[in-house]
């Protein structure tokens, strides 16, 4: 048996390392363990470059198919790499109530709480900006990372964790109506726009025409506040565009992503059969999917990830509930555990691994050329040598996470 302990969100605790309290009282779903180590995993799947093997056969549709799911899409459309953003953001609202009513079997009372949750925001919001910033000569201030984007709306969130189901929903849609409400009226780009000033190519394919133009890369509405507000802070040259598009106002319809996990937990959390809530999950998932893509299809408002628009919201969302659905039928409604240990030793230690990713990868990357260059140079090639030496830093990693598993040391915020 996997010992288990208290859920917390996926970015837990003080930020020191800990050894895990004795288990609680509340249920723990494993299934939301798993998940979340699978996405970190995805996430950890970069040091592969799949993407850059796949182009030595152009012709391969099975690695055309990899290429495509493990790297983000130009604008329009979704990929499985586009899901790991929403997905872990998911989590966090998933875990919430869970995490709240373990507090409050400790006695905890709503201020030291709330007060807890604002210590949270506030080191996840540095902490994005600081590992955003190790490659720069000053702090680089930008706030679309996913930690960040946690962060600038956690405090609302946990303030919903107290609220009713209803309350959570209608503020769910006042969101996703409001956000794509204020690109519908911020001035679409006009014939005269010149998009190279802005970092996208001349007659770029991915721009939209008429009503949708709204949303075009960088000359929306998030890409107008950023040119403000980023521009508020010190930089080493003033900001005119994100060459990705991503932009700071995400963390808005993040909010909606992270009410649709506070939901699922919820809706997991309450009583009733196994069958009941997995069934709840399947109909939730497939009916945001389906409304994400009818708002795509009737010109309403395009699925992109970059600028997270509410369509988006609803496709990625969507499919987050039928994966999680799909991971809730094999550990919770079957109780197949055992498979899913080397996801939950990721999962559990999820704030370690975005840390590590970002600290320890190129450290550890060089460190296996170093040692085992000779090895792996001739074993696979000068085409999939990336890939064995990108699961060969995803297994040092496991190995390292798999010792603190063992240990109860677990990395809080």
């Amino acid at each position: 048996m996997v010992e288990s302990a208290q859920l917390e969100s996926p970015v837990s605790e003080a930020p020191v390392l800990q050894t895990e309290p004795k288990a609680e009282a509340t249920t723990r779903l494993f299934s939301l363990d798993a998940f979340r180590g699978t996405v970190m995993l995805l996430m950890l799947a970069e040091r592969m470059r799949l993407p850059e093997v796949a182009r030595a056969f152009p012709h391969s549709a099975i690695w055309g198919l990899i290429a495509f799911n493990t790297e983000h899409v130009d604008w329009q459309g979704c990929s499985l790499h586009d899901l790991i953003q929403p997905a872990f953001s998911f989590l966090v609202g998933a875990a919430l109530p869970f995490s709240i009513a373990s507090r409050k079997m400790k006695g905890q009372t709503f201020w030291p709480m709330f007060g807890h949750a604002v210590r949270r925001a506030l080191i996840l919001i540095f902490l994005g900006i600081f590992l955003r910033s190790l490659l720069s000569s000053q702090t680089y201030f930008t706030f679309e990372d996913t930690l960040t984007q946690i962060g600038l709306g956690y405090v609302f969130l946990f303030l919903l964790g107290f609220v009713r189901p209803r309350t959570q929903v209608v503020t769910l849609v006042l969101i996703l109506i409001c956000f794509w409400l204020a690109f519908a009226l911020y001035p679409a780009p006009g014939p005269l726009f010149d998009y190279t000033r802005v970092g996208v190519p001349a007659n770029w394919p991915h721009n939209y025409t008429g009503f949708l133009s709204h949303w075009n890369k960088n000359s929306n509405l998030s890409w107008a506040f950023d040119v403000w507000f980023l521009n508020l802070f010190p930089r080493e040259r003033p900001f005119v565009f994100n060459e990705g598009g991503w932009s700071t106002l995400s963390f808005i319809p993040t909010i909606a992503t992270m009410i649709l996990g506070l939901l699922a937990g919820e809706w997991l959390k309450a009583k009733g059969s196994k069958e009941q809530k997995l069934r709840g999950l399947v109909i939730a998932g497939s009916a945001l999917l389906l409304l994400g893509l009818v708002c795509q299809w009737a010109g309403i408002c395009p699925i992109v990830k970059r600028v997270w628009t509410s369509s988006y919201t609803l496709y990625s969302g969507g499919w987050v509930l039928l994966i999680l659905a799909a991971f809730y039928a094999l550990i919770e409604w079957k109780g197949w555990r055992r498979w899913a240990f080397p996801l939950l030793v990721v999962g559990m230690n999820s704030i370690a691994v975005y840390v590590m990713s970002w600290t320890m990868s190129n450290f550890f990357a060089n460190a296996v050329d170093r040692h085992l260059g000779w090895a792996l140079s001739p074993m696979a090639g000068p085409t999939f040598q990336p890939v064995l030496q990108g699961f060969a830093v995803i297994l040092i990693f496991w190995l390292i996470l798999l010792w603190m598993y063992n240990r109860k040391i677990f990395l809080r915020i």
